[in-house]
């Protein structure tokens, strides 16, 4: 995998969205799409062709996890990484949702001032696992 540069955001919580969009773009220098449900997602991701899907986990609707599994059954998003923001999540439940191409979990609230960096690591930490 390149460098990482485009990321879409998929969350229903409008205020944590506006947060994220502008940690990732004005401090992490990122490309951000967002959308607020799942199904939005699936209408979005080709045209904007992601590195990487940042997802929470519950939202109505389509989950993170139905999300991320029907991005992935478009041609050519198989492997596409994706990293889960949660604040509900145990730790049985992230064993499940961790498969080959999920790099890990933000805990939500997560710090504004941080968040680029910390989706950095685990996109490095992330293809350093897979190599």
């Amino acid at each position: 995998m390149g460098e990482l540069t485009k990321i879409l955001h998929v969350e229903d919580e409008g205020d944590i969205r506006e947060i994220a969009n502008m940690a990732l773009e004005l401090i992490g220098g990122f490309t951000v799409a967002q959308a607020e449900l799942g199904t939005v997602a699936l209408d979005i991701v080709e045209d904007f062709a992601p590195d990487l899907l940042l997802c929470d986990v519950q939202m109505p609707g389509l989950t993170g996890p139905e999300t991320i599994a029907k991005i992935r059954e478009i041609p050519g998003y198989e492997q596409i990484p994706a990293i889960y923001m949660t604040a509900k999540v145990g730790e049985s439940e992230k064993d499940s949702l961790l498969g080959q191409y999920e790099l890990g979990f933000i805990a939500k609230p997560f710090d504004p001032t941080t968040l680029a960096t910390q989706i950095r690591e685990m996109w490095a930490a992330g293809f350093q696992n897979a190599a």
